[in-house]
């Protein structure tokens, strides 16, 4: 189920990217405030929403709602998790005779011995 949502959240991501690149920008007619007549569509023309508007708006939703749905279940998921994996491993007590006047070398630490000068 997780595979098939990642999959179509990838694909509705790419296919935003590719509609909103292959709108024709809102001041793409910015030359008519400049004297070329059509002064009108400066900001775009206020029609009805395009196909790919539509389309690009379809994607985003579908974007939004797959991001939503992998949201919820990674939390949900990592939630019992955490809950599974709640197996803490505490050391040991040490026992009041075991630690108390040892050198590293009665418990089997090894130092690195200093060079002799020459």
């Amino acid at each position: 189920m997780e595979l098939i949502l990642l999959v179509i959240h990838l694909v509705a991501c790419v296919g935003i990217l590719a509609l909103v690149l292959l709108q024709q920008g809102k001041g793409s007619d910015i030359g008519a405030a400049f004297g070329s007549g059509a002064s009108n569509t400066v900001f775009g023309s206020p029609g009805s929403a395009s196909f790919l508007l539509k389309l690009t708006a379809f994607g985003a939703l579908i974007f939004f709602a797959t991001s939503i749905i992998l949201g919820y279940d990674a939390a949900k998921n990592s939630r019992h998790k955490a809950a599974l994996n709640n197996e803490v491993v505490l050391p040991q007590p040490v026992q009041s005779g075991d630690a108390t006047n040892k050198t590293p070398s009665d418990l089997g630490i090894s130092l690195p011995q200093p060079n002799s000068g020459s």
